[in-house]
């Protein structure tokens, strides 16, 4: 079931006030320059007919946005804009969003199941690996992990073998999951990567985890015709996982070239 988020009345109240959602207005945002700012920041059409209630007025759609959409979705949205704010206040708004606005949008972002979601991102500009970062986020944001289980196993996988590759490691296809994982804390020890053994034992750890992996994904996950893991198991595998990535690209975030 999909979760909707929960601002609360006077949220709303507040949050109409400092966009200038009055008679239908919001901020300085033109109805092309709204379509295309919630495209880019959720990929949703703000123009669909499911945000088309009362007037349609952009003021309007973004309040059924509010009312129809999770607290992650929201969220990012609100903070995309208070963010932004010099590129879409008017010239008689505010200078600068207030602190209680930007509390507010990460409350919402923080409520999300797996706070560490927007660690998957991909590597390269490669279409595919971006589309599955885009599908493996969006069973997060709908409250559905069981269904993005194998594409979450396949981002790791192709995840590490750039980063392999990245530090002159070749592989081959061969190598399952956890063998990418056991070849790359390796590299990151030679390197001088981690400065504490501990640092080294934790990402080792994730070795056995992801052997384990591999088996959720082939007996319990949509990539074959299984009985598909229940929802509090998903999102603990999805926990586990994108704090190990959020750490990796902070220790070692560089990028394939392209």
């Amino acid at each position: 079931m999909k979760l909707l988020s929960d601002l609360t009345v006077f949220e709303k109240k507040k949050l109409e006030m400092w966009l200038e959602m009055k008679d239908g207005y919001l901020l300085g945002f033109t109805n092309r320059s709204f379509e295309e700012f919630i495209f880019h920041s959720v990929g949703i059409d703000i123009y669909d007919e499911k945000y088309a209630e009362r007037s349609g007025s952009k003021a309007n759609r973004l309040r059924s946005f509010w009312d129809k959409e999770n607290n992650y979705t929201v969220g990012k949205v609100l903070l995309n804009i208070f963010g932004n704010w010099s590129l879409y206040k008017n010239p008689s708004s505010l200078n600068k969003p207030p602190e209680e606005a930007i509390q507010i949008a990460r409350r919402l972002l923080e409520n999300s199941p797996v706070p560490e979601i927007d660690s998957i991102k991909p590597l390269t500009s490669e279409k595919e690996f971006e589309q599955l970062a885009q599908s493996i986020k969006k069973s997060i944001e709908e409250n559905r992990p069981e269904e993005g289980l194998d594409r979450l196993h396949t981002y790791l996988t192709k995840f590490f073998r750039q980063k392999l590759s990245l530090h002159g490691i070749e592989t081959d296809k061969s190598i399952p999951l956890h063998g990418l994982v056991g070849k790359y804390s390796n590299a990151l020890a030679d390197k001088g990567l981690l400065e504490s053994e501990i640092s080294e034992k934790i990402i080792k750890s994730n070795i056995s985890v992801l052997d384990t992996f591999n088996k959720v994904r082939n007996d319990h996950s949509y990539a074959h015709d299984n009985k598909v893991l229940n929802h509090d198991e998903s999102i603990l595998i999805f926990g586990q996982v994108t704090n190990l990535i959020k750490f990796i690209q902070k220790i070692d975030p560089a990028k394939p070239e392209e």
